[in-house]
């Protein structure tokens, strides 16, 4: 079997299982991290235009390349800031004002930004506590720039994602009294994007189950 039937057959099958359990708009974004530009080329082919990257080395190179929507998914980091907002229209984990603050200074067009709400309280591996998510709701909404797309989670290590996903539901309800705009819900990679729809998520975020469990190549 090719690789361009391979992603297309994998494709396919995500495609269906979220039409099958989606009762609102989801956007599909296809993360192609540590897999090689031939395989976002043959996503483009197949009709993919989001694509997803954790790393900003690898979504500079490939978006030079395959033209589409690039989402920054990863832990943001100060120095890399500059170069990020110059090849992603979307960034998925802001969880620190400081960030968007460079980010006002640095970045060379408009984003749409999700906020990264921590599950469990482990801020070192990313994410605002809910305290913290109005503060910075308020930063990005006065922004006369850049768009307060919403909230986005990742289920804490070794926590049922239906757990995670009802609770960040929950999260979700409220902070859209305040900013009801943000309705957008980035949650859900491949293990769990089904659940993570059923609990509301616009946007998920699948690699593995269409690409492979990793790159061919390295």
């Amino acid at each position: 079997m090719s690789r361009l039937d391979e992603i297309s057959a994998n494709l396919e099958i995500v495609q269906s299982k979220i039409a099958a359990v989606a009762s609102h708009p989801v956007t599909l974004i296809a993360v192609t991290k540590t897999f090689p530009v031939s395989d976002a080329q043959i996503l483009q082919q197949l009709g993919v235009t989001d694509f997803g990257e954790n790393r900003d080395s690898e979504g500079a190179e490939k978006s030079q390349i395959v033209v589409g929507k690039w989402h920054f998914q990863g832990q943001i980091q100060s120095n890399k800031l500059k170069s990020i907002t110059s090849w992603a229209s979307v960034i998925h984990s802001l969880d620190d004002p400081r960030h968007f603050e460079m980010i006002e200074k640095v970045a060379p067009h408009p984003l749409t930004i999700f906020l990264q709400v921590s599950l469990d309280g482990a801020h070192h591996r990313g994410g605002a506590g809910v305290d913290q998510l109005y503060q910075l709701a308020e930063k990005v909404s006065a922004s006369a720039t850049h768009t307060l797309a919403g909230l986005m989670s990742v289920p804490p290590v070794g926590m049922d994602p239906e757990k995670a996903y009802s609770q960040l539901a929950v999260i979700r309800t409220e902070f859209m009294n305040r900013f009801p705009h943000a309705k957008s819900l980035s949650a859900g990679m491949s293990g769990d994007y089904e659940t993570a729809i059923s609990y509301g998520a616009t946007h998920v975020r699948v690699g593995s189950s269409i690409l492979g469990s990793r790159s061919p190549h390295r």
